[in-house]
């Protein structure tokens, strides 16, 4: 372990956590420090408008000064008028400051999450991740900007305020200053309180996220078998039960804040009960408790401010777990070998003593398993549902590496290849053709971006996808929408067929790529695969014969063991 890895292991995991969400802010230090600055210049703007103030009531109304009062007057103005301008944009700049915060903050969680292995995602609902994603990210966003920005514009205008106060009546802002330790215990009493109920609320709204996301997607077959009553009815429960705790944690929050507020009136009378017998019998004048009295509004929110941000503290530690959740979640692979997109290969795959079980323990769904798959070959896999040819993808893919044995292509470990650059050379034609929102043409170079426009046209023509765009309205560059749901399956085959050919990939999975489309489209299709993959290795995998006819070999996987054979006619 290294001495930075030591100092970091040190540290509490709150600590930690606090760091890591301020190493985002880091980068912006320059336009932090530029945003602080204004908002310095800005609060001592405000501060001095009271001060001037009294200066008006004493020197300029009371002592009869005309000329006193009309500089005083203006100088307020002038103050006013320009720490309104420069609030709106210190406001704008904030808010740029704010939104790259947050939007580096999420791109990098979602980074991370693309680096994690199918089997995280299986363990957690999409909802759940996308409340952590969007609501607790910007949450934990928010404290990390407002946090530095309250803080020092709480401080700024306390010690501001106390110093004009303590300049006017020492004995009166004593007074005032008694209260503070009170609202502080008090303040500790309740702040594991207001963490377990923002814990519980944040639960709720997952839960409601998670909802929405199985179910909008399945109306469809929610309509086709009449339960559009009883799902709406499950999401009336879970709006009530998000509601009940939200309303539990406003009283929460209420009784949090009443308390001190009560004990701030409390002083807040008394200063001004005192304040006023002294201004009747002489001893201070009427501009000093006028201005003293203004001082104490200011003073009050610089005060509840800061007890208010250490109750923000600990709600937003609720949120920040939930996002190191996400962030401290391991993936299975790591992308430790180098890249060599220039190596040419022929694609011969071997399978030596591979060992694999998705827990680690005993229960393997490969144990020493060897299989060798000539280069160029055509390979059918058909083996029963939960044998493991799912996994043998994954494998594949390097979604997951072996506990034992090895992977290679041409005598090449897979784990020595750069990650990125080795799943670049498969392309797997699966039975749910990913397709995204977007134009036609995007989803055909989803995987190679970088094609230009002939290599695209020709991979349309090769897939015989030129009869749709041509009845598409906008030929290439009409959307398809979601999940290309008006699409055929067989277009959509062709789709994938055609961004696969972009890919000029070294190996074609087709993992019951035809399952969903009739056997005259799946001939086609297959059909299609031969001819324009003709000198790739292929692996088809295939619950049905008809598929799997016209394969060089046949693999099985049968009690963890791979068995190669040659078809019989």
């Amino acid at each position: 372990m290294t001495s930075g890895q030591a100092s970091t292991a040190a540290i509490p995991v709150n600590r930690q956590a606090l760091l890591w969400l301020f190493g985002f802010v880091r980068p912006h230090r320059r336009s932090l420090l530029a945003l602080l600055g204004l908002s310095v210049f800005t609060s001592l703007l405000v501060l001095v408008q009271p001060f001037l103030t009294k200066l008006l009531i004493d020197e300029g109304l009371i002592a009869k000064q005309f000329d006193t009062l009309l500089t005083l007057v203006i100088l307020i103005f002038s103050a006013g008028l320009s720490a309104t301008v420069l609030s709106g944009v210190n406001r704008y700049f904030y808010t740029r400051l704010s939104g790259n915060v947050l939007f580096d903050l999420r791109e990098s969680v979602y980074r991370h999450l693309q680096t994690l292995s199918p089997a995280f995602f299986a363990r957690n609902r999409t909802g759940d991740l996308l409340s952590r994603l969007d609501g607790d990210v910007a949450e934990i966003q928010r404290f990390a900007i407002d946090s530095l920005f309250a803080a020092l514009s709480a401080l700024l205008g306390l010690v501001g305020t106390l110093a004009f106060m303590l300049y006017l009546s020492w004995q009166l802002t004593l007074l005032l200053l008694a209260i503070v330790p009170l609202q502080w215990f008090y303040l500790r009493f309740m702040r594991e309180r207001v963490q377990r109920q923002v814990r519980q609320l944040r639960e709720r709204a997952s839960d409601v996220t998670a909802f929405l996301v199985e179910t909008l997607p399945a109306t469809k077959f929610i309509q086709g078998v009449a339960a559009e009553s009883r799902e709406a009815a499950r999401l009336g429960i879970l709006n009530r039960l998000y509601l009940g705790d939200l309303l539990q944690l406003q009283l929460v929050e209420f009784a949090t804040a009443a308390v001190p507020n009560t004990l701030t009136s409390m002083a807040r009378a008394l200063v001004f009960v005192i304040g006023g017998y002294w201004v009747i019998e002489g001893q201070m004048a009427l501009g000093s408790l006028i201005a003293f009295g203004t001082y104490l509004g200011m003073a009050v929110g610089p005060v509840q401010g800061l007890l208010g941000l250490y109750m923000s503290l600990h709600r937003v530690q609720v949120c920040l777990q939930r996002v190191r959740y996400l962030v401290d979640a391991q993936p299975d692979v790591h992308a430790t070998g180098e890249s060599n997109p220039g190596l040419d290969m022929a694609g011969a795959i071997q399978f030596e003593n591979v060992s694999f079980s998705y827990s680690g323990g005993e229960n393997n769904i490969l144990k020493d398993a060897s299989a060798s798959i000539p280069a160029g070959s055509k390979v059918g896999l058909q083996s029963p549902s939960g044998s493991g040819k799912t996994t043998l993808v994954d494998l594949l893919l390097r979604h997951y590496d072996p506990q034992d044995g090895r992977i290679s292509v041409d005598g090449i470990d897979l784990r020595e290849f750069c990650l990125g650059e080795w799943r670049s050379r498969i392309a797997l034609v699966a039975q749910d053709i990913v397709l995204f929102r977007g134009s036609l043409l995007d989803n055909i170079r989803y995987a190679r971006p970088d094609a230009i426009e002939g290599e695209v046209l020709e991979a349309v023509r090769q897939a015989q996808l030129e009869p749709l765009v041509a009845k598409l309205p906008q030929g290439l560059d009409t959307l398809v929408g979601e999940h290309g749901k008006t699409l055929s399956g067989g277009e959509r085959q062709r789709i994938s067929i055609a961004r696969a050919l972009l890919q000029q990939p070294l190996l074609v999975i087709l993992d019951e790529a035809t399952s969903a489309v009739d056997e005259e489209v799946e001939r086609e299709v297959l059909e299609a695969v031969d001819d324009l993959f003709g000198s790739r290795t292929r692996l088809l995998i295939s619950h049905r014969k008809s598929a799997l006819q016209g394969c060089d070999s046949l693999l099985a996987i049968e009690e963890g063991q791979l068995q190669l054979c040659v078809p019989h006619d």
